[in-house]
């Protein structure tokens, strides 16, 4: 693991960066999205996890450029705070990063706030390749899902109670506006978060089936 501040286009400046494995050595690259807590363990522990597993290069951008929640009023409070536009604006960064360092070519995951900003990158920042969100969706005010061009992988819960976000009711009509763009959708019997090992709604079985399911695809499309 090695912490590295990388330039980005965002107004903030500068994007501090933790990266896991060595884009000269593993040409597949994967911008790992946090959650809105911010780069907390968590999220480090995650793509972490998902470098060893899958054996990619792992880079998580700081949103928050060192801001982290302990608690959900805080964690709303800084999402609702966060530049979308300008964090799009670093997952792109941060693909640059790993293709200008030797990967070949980089995909994006992201979970909750991070899965909204995945199918964003995927339909703005031409430097990614592949997406798989989980659960959640972006505004149509930040992007048309329905011009994505690359490979989409989503995955959700169907117990999601996150209204407008991630919910079944969401869900539907984002497969709606995907109809035209490859993509495959999986659903799993859990709640909101259920790969944050942190989380009340962590679903070892789910988390598990979703990461293998990721690995293939990203193996597949990288």
């Amino acid at each position: 693991m090695s912490r590295v501040e990388i330039p980005s286009e965002n107004q903030l400046g500068p994007l501090p960066t933790v990266l896991f494995g060595d884009p000269a050595v593993t040409k597949k690259g994967v911008v790992v999205v946090q959650e809105w807590w911010g780069m907390n363990q968590q999220i480090q522990d995650e793509a972490k996890q998902i470098s060893e597993e899958g054996s990619f290069v792992t880079i998580v951008p700081d949103l928050y450029r060192g801001k982290v929640a302990t608690d959900n009023e805080e964690a709303g409070h800084l999402m609702g705070n966060l530049d979308w536009s300008g964090a799009v604006k670093d997952i792109a960064a941060c693909a640059r990063f790993l293709k200008e360092k030797g990967c070949s070519k980089v995909g994006v995951t992201g979970f909750c706030m991070g899965g909204a900003l995945s199918f964003a990158a995927a339909a703005l920042v031409p430097e990614v390749d592949a997406a798989a969100p989980f659960y959640g969706i972006p505004s149509p005010d930040l992007c048309d899902v329905s011009t994505i061009k690359i490979p989409l992988q989503c995955h959700f819960g169907d117990q999601d109670q996150v209204a407008g976000f991630s919910d079944p009711t969401a869900q539907k009509i984002l497969k709606e506006k995907l109809v035209n763009v490859k993509h495959e959708f999986f659903v799993y019997p859990a709640g909101h978060a259920f790969t944050n090992t942190k989380s009340p709604n962590y679903s070892e079985e789910a988390c598990k089936l979703s990461f293998q399911r990721m690995y293939q695809f990203f193996k597949s499309n990288l």
